[in-house]
């Protein structure tokens, strides 16, 4: 039998983001994922998992300013030492909340760029955070997203994401298959 967890960020929002572990609780789940946590004290969050019995499954890297339309800076050629300290970021909220794998989201295909520094950027970046996340013993997810909801994200499909991680070459790189935006491609 499958397991699911509640994504916080989608489900529960006739709530406060604090007081929706307390309705995944009582909603029968045992894990809890939401996109991002850094906008609160990884205290806070911990003190939830643990008064609700939760665990975290996943959470994201910080993808860049999402308000702006950002949608991860990976593979954004000049964002290499934001993408690595929001992986050092990642690590620290991870860590604390035992949280086991966390989530690249590849970003918008900048305009402009050749498409062969963008795939070098992504690639490198993935191979460093492979690397950092797995010293701390951390998968390393990366999904595709839909095009109609996202357009212009760099990974839509999931044949994508498979010649990605071949090309980075890193053991500690998984896909992260999105039922949701896979049935729409």
């Amino acid at each position: 039998m499958p397991k699911f967890c509640a994504n916080l960020t989608m489900l529960f929002n006739e709530v406060d983001f604090l007081d929706r572990f307390e309705k995944a609780a009582k909603a029968g789940f045992k894990g809890v994922e939401y996109l991002f946590p850094y906008a609160w004290k990884k205290e806070q969050l911990v003190e939830k998992l643990d008064a609700f019995g939760l665990s975290q499954a996943l959470h994201n890297l910080p993808a860049g300013d999402w308000n702006k339309g950002e949608r991860g800076i990976a593979c954004l050629p000049g964002r290499e030492t934001a993408f690595q300290e929001g992986v050092g970021k990642a690590i620290e909220y991870a860590k604390a909340l035992k949280c086991p794998q966390v989530n690249c989201l590849a970003g918008l295909t900048p305009a402009g760029v050749p498409a062969d520094k963008v795939r070098k950027t992504l690639v490198s970046n993935l191979r460093f955070a492979a690397a950092a996340l797995e010293k701390e013993g951390i998968r390393l997810l990366v999904e595709a997203l839909n095009d109609k909801d996202v357009p212009g994200f760099y990974l839509v499909r999931t044949a994508d994401v498979l010649s990605l991680i071949k090309e980075v070459g890193h053991a500690n790189v998984y896909v992260q298959y999105d039922v949701y935006h896979m049935q729409i491609m």
